[in-house]
């Protein structure tokens, strides 16, 4: 594995953020909006406006996400904030919905609702590392739960579609289940 920086994505990072989601924007031109955008916009817009939007989100702060530099490059990214700055995540209908407990307005209630690593360092075990700053950064930042919804499996280690995380990462990292809504797609908490 290799070792990586972790920092926060602040503006000043903004082009190592983009050589890393490169001239596609990363998933298909997403550029880490998914959550962020309702479906019916995501689908209205192009790869620029996705990018357009993210970028206006990390000048305006604060930091969305985490970086992590492999040798000085960026080569993983994690997004992580307030379940409130991810509004999709926080649907109803969605196996990633809020619980009572932890509701999407209490911005000490965080999220990782997102991952995406350059291609040729997937399958080497980088989201443990991210996850792991991760935890130090909303716990530094006030958070008093952390969640998730991770899968369970994939097809296979270095597939596109684990750009939630592995239910596997989280729970090495103390993440336990709090709720099940969809087999394979745990809702997970780890208490700070």
């Amino acid at each position: 594995m290799a070792k990586l920086e972790v920092v926060p994505l602040t503006a000043g990072r903004w082009a190592d953020f983009e050589a890393l989601f490169g001239r596609q924007g990363a998933c298909y031109g997403c550029w880490c909006t998914y959550f962020r955008l309702a479906p019916k916009q995501r689908k209205a817009n192009s790869s620029e406006d996705n990018r357009v939007f993210i970028k206006a989100r990390v000048e305006a702060g604060p930091p969305p996400g985490l970086l992590g530099y492999a040798d000085g490059e960026a080569v993983a990214w994690m997004q992580i904030g307030p379940r409130a700055d991810v509004p999709q995540f926080n649907n109803a209908g969605r196996v990633s919905a809020p619980l009572p407990d932890a509701p999407a307005e209490d911005e000490t209630v965080w999220a990782i609702s997102c991952f995406f690593t350059k291609s040729a360092m997937r399958g080497q075990g980088l989201s443990h590392p991210m996850v792991d700053a991760g935890i130090a950064h909303a716990r530094d930042s006030g958070a008093r739960f952390l969640e998730a919804c991770p899968m369970d499996r994939a097809k296979q280690a270095k597939s596109v579609g684990l750009f939630v995380g592995s239910t596997r990462v989280f729970a090495a990292a103390g993440f336990e289940q709090v709720a099940l809504r969809k087999d394979g797609r745990p809702l997970m908490r780890l208490a700070l």
